[in-house]
């Protein structure tokens, strides 16, 4: 099946001033959290390094509104905000994730960013400019993903989010940037092109660059499948 070409980049050093981002390793930040949270880190948490990155890539100019899809104990939104002038919203269902988060932001007195408790399906993205996703739903496919048994899993679901996703991100204007980290993209719908990637192709820079699906060249190769689990 076609893929996508994934244009290759080398991944800069990333400077920051701000005290809270130099003072921390990406061990340390996690050490922050609650040791329950902590111990699932390295699968679940982006790490401090491809925050900043995706953070830098999103923010074109202060006050960027970025929305953090299933942003967990909101490490990328703490970690965007101290790299950025953007502001960032986390949206989280499960609600021990979102006291960790609000609990993060507050200890260290990080502003410009607020966490959402609620289900992806009832957020509009109309108030964002921009979108981060590391592989929020693939959970609901893939039992080995499962963070806790706090909230349902189910195939469907994965399906249900995914579309969602989709529908809210076509309807944002030309030049709308999404970053995505791991994961299938299934939610990235085909208007956005894939413009930069880092991190050996694992982190990937989207921008919309057709109005309609409609627009594309009749020429060009089909689709992925976006829902790569039924195949």
């Amino acid at each position: 099946m076609p893929t996508r070409h994934y244009p290759q980049i080398s991944t800069p050093p990333i400077e920051s001033d701000t005290e809270f981002l130099t003072a921390f390793q990406d061990h340390e930040f996690d050490r922050d959290f609650p040791e329950d949270i902590y111990q699932q880190s390295a699968c679940h948490w982006t790490p401090l390094d491809v925050c900043q990155m995706a953070a830098q890539m999103l923010v074109e100019k202060p006050g960027t509104r970025v929305l953090d899809i299933g942003c967990g104990p909101g490490k990328f939104c703490a970690i965007g905000a101290t790299a950025t002038l953007g502001h960032f919203t986390g949206v989280e269902q499960r609600s021990r994730l979102v006291k960790a988060a609000r609990e993060l932001l507050d200890r260290h007195r990080i502003t410009r960013v607020e966490i959402i408790h609620a289900n992806i399906t009832t957020v509009s993205f109309e108030a964002f400019d921009a979108f981060y996703l590391f592989n929020p739903f693939e959970e609901n496919i893939l039992p080995m993903l499962r963070i806790d048994h706090d909230v349902e899993m189910q195939p469907q679901l994965y399906d249900d989010y995914t579309l969602h996703v989709q529908q809210q991100l076509e309807l944002k204007p030309l030049g709308t940037r999404i970053v995505t980290y791991y994961g299938s993209c299934a939610e990235v719908p085909e208007c956005y092109t894939c413009i930069k990637t880092a991190y050996d192709g694992t982190l990937k820079l989207w921008e919309k660059t057709l109005s309609h699906l409609e627009d594309a060249d009749a020429d060009s190769p089909p689709a992925p499948c976006r829902f790569p689990h039924l195949v």
